[in-house]
């Protein structure tokens, strides 16, 4: 049973919603994705013959401060009370994760006399290289049992969410931060301001924060519309950044592009007036200012680039089953489960997905309700294709599947277009 949320009841989603950034109202639709259950409610074999709620996935561009957004359909605390995403089981995160401690560390010298915090620290995949240079650090993590994954392998990690309460009491509890860390969860929080002042007040007078998000910018220009779901709040451009830091005090004073998550900002932040401003930092507004991101005009047709990437796997997949040929997806994703949704693929055109995460094997995806079962299923039933779901970790999921070709199984990535790989 499918319910879907409306503009009244417990699950309702506020219709006449205001700009979390600036208070404007929200009326200038970025993209519609229709309606959707959130990304990460994976379903056990019970929960199927019971009502899944949807909610609508309608993306907003505010005109005021162009902030790409989502109002809040459920609260943080239904999304992130148990959840099934551990950072640990994708090699190369954890390994881009070990890359930036060693960067972080050479270029600042953070060492035993520091004090390191990561927001949202997941399962300790970060933090891991910081205990291992013996570097006191802290995460701070919502999710209990993600938090406990930490715990157990000895990482210091505080389960609460972050804002300017819990900074206070962090700070009196154990100082300042000389480095706080945020990756990709900027675009969980629903209350931007809180979140940043947070930060402004945990960090030492000469720390610096480093936070890490997808790029609105490269979401435009490569059609990612399957990176929006209900637990990302928020989709920035450096212009959007800049604005809500400013206005608490703080600044950017570099920025690198990283490959994360389809393309991703690495921003750097101190408290304003602290640090001299990178060439980076000037040559990446500059490019954003020529695709008019500081404009409305910059984000307006996306809609339309979206349906036809529906359109293009839809034909994919109806003449492959038209052919004969069999369909499993890899990796249970909230970016997948935005897609099947939004597209409408059930198990008629998808056999299975597999996933890594024992977490979720057992379990089926929210609304397409597709069983997912561990990678040796792949092996035992020989697909005749692996639409690869998280397609911003492909070529790791082809490395870790490289068998599969023995049978003339092939790879495919359904975004920005239908590719097949080799």
């Amino acid at each position: 049973m499918l319910e879907s949320a409306t503009a009244t009841g417990p699950n309702a989603q506020v219709l006449a919603a205001a700009c979390r950034l600036c208070g404007a109202p929200l009326e200038r639709t970025f993209v519609d994705l229709g309606v959707s259950p959130l990304a990460n409610s994976y379903l056990a074999a019970d929960d199927l013959a019971r009502e899944e709620v949807f909610y609508p996935l309608k993306v907003f561009v505010c005109e005021s401060c162009l902030l790409v957004q989502l109002p809040v359909a459920a609260a943080p605390e239904a999304i992130f009370d148990d959840y099934a995403y551990f950072s640990s089981y994708s090699d190369s995160w954890v390994e881009h994760a070990r890359r930036y401690v060693d960067a972080v560390s050479d270029r600042f010298g953070f060492d035993r006399g520091s004090r390191v915090v990561e927001i949202a620290s997941n399962d300790g995949y970060l933090l891991q290289f910081f205990v291992e240079r013996e570097v006191p650090c802290l995460g701070v993590e919502p999710s209990a049992n993600v938090a406990a994954a930490a715990i157990e392998r000895g990482i210091p990690t505080e389960i609460a969410f972050f804002g300017a309460e819990t900074a206070d009491r962090l700070r009196q509890e154990g100082g300042p931060a000389d480095l706080l860390i945020g990756n990709n969860v900027l675009a969980h929080v629903p209350d931007l301001h809180d979140f940043v002042e947070g930060i402004r007040r945990l960090l030492a007078p000469n720390g610096i924060a480093t936070l890490e998000f997808p790029h609105v910018l490269r979401l435009i220009e490569e059609r990612q519309f399957d990176t929006i779901y209900h637990e990302h709040f928020s989709y920035f451009s450096l212009f959007a950044v800049e604005r809500v830091f400013d206005e608490h005090g703080m600044s950017l004073f570099d920025v690198e592009e990283v490959p994360t998550h389809g393309g991703s900002l690495r921003i750097y932040a101190a408290p304003t007036g602290t640090r001299e401003l990178s060439a980076r930092l000037l040559e990446l507004r500059e490019r954003e200012h020529a695709r008019e991101l500081d404009r409305l005009d910059g984000f307006l047709g996306f809609d339309e680039t979206v349906q036809s990437v529906k359109r293009g796997l839809l034909q994919f997949l109806l003449e492959a089953k038209r052919d004969g040929k069999s369909v499993v997806g890899y990796g249970a994703a909230a970016k997948g489960n935005t897609l099947l949704n939004y597209c409408g693929v059930r198990s008629d055109f998808l056999d299975y997905v597999v996933d890594r995460n024992p977490h979720k094997q057992g379990r089926y995806l929210p609304g397409s309700r597709i069983p997912i079962k561990g990678p040796d299923a792949v092996r035992e039933t020989r697909p005749d294709l692996l639409l690869v779901l998280p397609w911003n970790i492909v070529d790791e999921i082809m490395e870790q599947m490289s068998d599969v070709r023995a049978w003339g199984c092939r790879f495919v990535i359904p975004v920005p277009e239908v590719r097949i790989l080799a």
